[in-house]
C-alpha cells in the first residue's frame, strides 16, 4: 500500500496561515513566503503539496490562483482547492498546473455534477474533501469553508462516491483541525472499513510522528501535515521516514 506524506499550505491574502477548527477569527499568520516554503518541502523530499485557498473557500472565487500557479511551476505535484464553484474553476486550476483539484462544497451540494467530472476528466484528477463535524452522533458535512450547515452526511456520501469510481478522499475531523490533538483514528478506521476503494487522506490534529504511524495503521493512505511542520514539531524528512 502506498502511503503519501503531503505537506499543506493554507493561503489567505497570499500569506501562509492556519485556522483553529476552521474559524477565520482564530488565524495564525506565519512569516513564510509560500513559494519558498513549497520549495523547502520539495527539497526535503515531498512529492505532493496540498494547497488551500481560504479566501476562495469562504468567498467562492480563486483569490490565490496566482500563488498556486507560481508554486505549481516548482516540480511538486499539487492538489489544490478552495473556491471551486464550477467547471471553469476546475479548468483554471488544471491550467495553472494543479494535478488534482480538491472539491469540498460542490462535492457535498452537487454530487451528480461532480460525478460527471470524474467521468469526464478521470478519477485521478480530483480529491473529494468531505470534512466532517460530529453532531448528535452523526458525521455532518459543513461547507463553504466549514461555515455553512448541510443535510448530507459522511456515511451517505462517501459510499456514494466510491460506487461511482472516486479514488481520493480527504477527510478532516474539524474539531481537531489546528488543535494538535492527534488524529481521530476511529474516523479513519471507519472509512477504511466502509469505503476501502477510497484512498483516504487523514487531516486535522497531527502533533507527532507517532500520529502519522497511527493513521497509517488505521487504514489511511496518506496524511496532510500543516501546523506541526510550520511550528517545527518534526521535519518533512522525519515524516517521510515514518
Amino acid at each position: 500500500m502506498i502511503f503519501t506524506v503531503i505537506p499543506a499550505i493554507d493561503l489567505r491574502e497570499g500569506r501562509v496561515v492556519r485556522l483553529k477548527q476552521g474559524d477565520y477569527a482564530q488565524q495564525t499568520t506565519y512569516p513564510f513566503d509560500p513559494c519558498e516554503l513549497a520549495r523547502e518541502y520539495a527539497d526535503a523530499g515531498a512529492k505532493w503539496l496540498h494547497l488551500v485557498d481560504l479566501d476562495g473557500a469562504r468567498g467562492g472565487s480563486l483569490d490565490n490562483l496566482a500563488v498556486i500557479e507560481a508554486i505549481a511551476t516548482d516540480g511538486l505535484r499539487i492538489q489544490a482547492g478552495g473556491g471551486v464553484r464550477g467547471e471553469a474553476d476546475v479548468q483554471r486550476l488544471f491550467n495553472a498546473g494543479v494535478s488534482r483539484v480538491v472539491l469540498g462544497s460542490l462535492a457535498i451540494r452537487e454530487p451528480e455534477r461532480v460525478a460527471g467530472w470524474l467521468d469526464s476528466y478521470g478519477t485521478e484528477r480530483f480529491t473529494l474533501a468531505l470534512d466532517t463535524l460530529q453532531r448528535d452522533g452523526r458525521w455532518t458535512l459543513p461547507s463553504a469553508g466549514w461555515t455553512a450547515a448541510e443535510t448530507r452526511t459522511l456515511d451517505e456520501l462517501a459510499p456514494w462516491y466510491a460506487e461511482r469510481g472516486a479514488r481520493h478522499l480527504l477527510c478532516t475531523d474539524i474539531q481537531r483541525d489546528g488543535m494538535l490533538a492527534g488524529f481521530n483514528l476511529e474516523l479513519y478506521r471507519y472509512l477504511a472499513r466502509e469505503v476501502p476503494a477510497l484512498a483516504t487522506q487523514a487531516s486535522g490534529g497531527v502533533r507527532s510522528l507517532e500520529d502519522i504511524r497511527a493513521a497509517r495503521e488505521a487504514g489511511a493512505r496518506g496524511v496532510i501535515l500543516g501546523r506541526a511542520l510550520l511550528e517545527g514539531r518534526f521535519t518533512v524528512q522525519e515524516a517521510l521516514a515514518c
